[in-house]
């Protein structure tokens, strides 16, 4: 049985769902899902403070990758002592988790038993099922691989059926991150048109792009979904303070009819991997209550209006 160190939450997740989290023996600092795993040992750790405002947080990350400087540190001691066979990381963002490089480096210090170290870099939902697939193929379980891929598909395309009829699509921007404003990117963008939306800033399988104020204003959006990278609810609403309080921002339809969201991004739309599933039943229960209800209210995603 393989010996497995995941350095990135949604791969912590497709392990989990493989059936393979007894072959778990360490994971990164963010991996908390599902609780089962948070007594495995951590192997990495944040260079920056997660607490402060999100505009220090981008100003703190720009100023690191303008230097080449990872935004994570990889315990290499702690790597060694668990004698992995198999490191899953990412190369879908140098941001979002610890990167190959420095994973690599890490386990080239290893003098015994260095492992497989295993890349995702998913772009879209396809990348994502495909990565399923491989870490499976990795994992000695390529047909639950198979049977988890086609489950997965199975519940988004009976959501997409559903919200294919519902007549009006409404328009949606999708606010990855507030200060500075990003909207959504990468598989994002489909999750939205499945869900019987129009999405308004980001493209399918691109990265999330930067937005500015006089965009939002121009869209004038039917619904805003705030699902920032890494927070969960309340964190969300407590860095919303910057935008809400410009001019205009009162002014804007979704503001005006109620129908601004903020979602638990960290939990759901951030992580690439099976729950991206019940991201759409998210995005599907916020753009049309009416026709979708799958009891995430209240965890998921909650009105910014009280």
């Amino acid at each position: 049985m393989p010996r497995v160190i995941s350095l990135i939450a949604s791969a912590t997740e497709i392990v989990c769902a493989l059936g393979c989290e007894h072959m778990l023996v360490g994971r990164s600092h963010e991996c908390d899902h599902p609780a089962s795993i948070s007594a495995l040992p951590i192997c990495t750790e944040a260079k920056l403070d997660a607490s402060a405002p999100s505009a220090e947080i981008d100003r703190a990350v720009k100023s690191m990758v303008a230097e080449a400087l990872s935004v994570y540190r990889v315990h290499s001691q702690v790597l060694g002592e668990l004698r992995p066979d198999v490191v899953i990381t990412q190369t879908q963002c140098e941001v979002c988790a610890v990167s190959l490089r420095d994973v690599e480096r890490a386990v080239s210090e290893l003098t015994q038993s260095p492992g497989q170290v295993v890349s995702l870099s998913p772009q879209g939902l396809t990348d994502v099922w495909r990565d399923i697939e491989q870490v499976a193929q990795v994992l000695g379980v390529a047909e639950r691989g198979k049977r988890l891929v086609g489950d997965l598909e199975a519940r988004v395309e009976q959501i997409a059926a559903r919200a294919s009829g519902v007549g009006e699509r409404p328009s949606l921007a999708a606010v990855e991150w507030t200060d500075p404003l990003m909207a959504a990117g990468n598989w994002v963008p489909e999750l939205v048109e499945l869900a019987g939306g129009n999405n308004l800033f980001g493209e399918a399988g691109g990265h999330a792009p930067w937005m500015t104020w006089d965009q939002l204003v121009a869209a004038d959006p039917d619904v805003i979904a705030f699902m920032p990278c890494g927070f969960d609810i309340p964190r969300t609403r407590q860095e919303l303070g910057p935008l809400t309080r410009r001019v205009g921002w009162a002014e804007l339809k979704a503001v005006r009819q109620g129908r601004v969201y903020l979602t638990d991004g960290n939990q759901y739309f951030n992580r690439p991997g099976p729950r991206l599933v019940e991201s759409l039943e998210i995005l599907a229960e916020i753009l049309h209550p009416e026709k979708f209800g799958f009891g995430h209210q209240g965890t998921g995603w909650v009105s910014l209006s009280p």
